[in-house]
């Protein structure tokens, strides 16, 4: 998170409304459409209710201020502009204050199918609207909480936690399995990958498990952990998470299910 980034984001005016233009809100309806198509049938309940009551739509990009004004009423939780990339204690600090931060920027046209870092259409879209739901919202609140305090190294193995989870987080129903995992729901190739595809192992969520499965930002999953439910989250919350990083440190890494990352040759 403490690297640079080619994006600028966009500041609100006193009344915190955000000018986007026309280009950038038809970036966004392309984006929108193209997502909540591929999300019928494969989306969680649970997602398509926060959708449905933060009112979002293709239409343009929502202003931060409406978003706020329904986790306020649901949840207690709001979000909190931020510059394209932020450090990890200062993200961990905003989760730990019920502050979801969202970089206002969206990507540009070069990168509208793949973009590594986070940007509006990924947060808002990807993740505001299961922080309407009260056991997702406490799991991220609480993971927040322990970031903050935990040191360097601790951060690193709840980081796993987390990308397993709020990121790329299946949900077992009685319809057949669901995305909850905000990095699934804004990629339409995660999105298929995620459920469609024979390649990935879809395994149920165990913390410890998942503090010790290494992962990469840069490729399709290979490996996906399963919620039975999704209070699940909610009772993981109330776990010694802590005592778990201890454990997960002494029995140490599973062996990646990826190649390792290509490093540029230079002459």
């Amino acid at each position: 998170m403490s690297k640079q980034s080619k994006y600028v984001s966009r500041e609100p005016n006193e009344n915190g409304f955000i000018n986007w233009s026309e280009s950038e809100n038809n970036r966004w309806k392309r984006l929108y459409d193209r997502q909540m198509k591929l999300l019928e049938g494969r989306a969680c309940k649970q997602y398509m209710h926060g959708v449905e009551l933060l009112g979002m739509s293709n239409s343009e990009i929502p202003q931060l201020k409406d978003i706020d004004k329904v986790l306020l009423e649901t949840t207690g939780w709001q979000t909190a502009g931020v510059p394209a990339l932020i450090n990890f204690t200062e993200f961990f600090t905003l989760l730990a204050n019920k502050k979801f931060p969202v970089a206002t920027f969206i990507r540009s046209e070069e990168e509208f199918d793949y973009l590594q870092e986070p940007d509006i259409f990924h947060e808002i879209f990807g993740h505001c609207p299961l922080l309407t739901n009260p056991a997702f919202a406490h799991f991220t609140h609480t993971y927040g909480k322990l970031g903050l305090a935990a040191n360097k190294e601790d951060r690193v193995f709840l980081a796993r936690l987390y990308w397993f989870t709020v990121e790329f987080g299946l949900l077992k129903t009685p319809e057949g399995l669901r995305i909850y995992g905000g990095g699934i729901l804004s990629s339409p190739g995660e999105t298929i990958h995620a459920l469609d595809s024979e390649e990935p192992l879809r395994m149920p969520l165990d913390p410890l498990e998942a503090m010790r499965t290494p992962y990469r930002i840069d490729i399709m999953q290979p490996i996906y952990y399963v919620l039975q439910q999704a209070d699940d989250l909610d009772t993981m919350a109330d776990m010694d998470l802590m005592a778990m990083v201890d454990k997960a440190k002494k029995l140490g890494l599973y062996a990646p299910k990826f190649a390792p990352k290509s490093i540029p040759q230079v002459n």
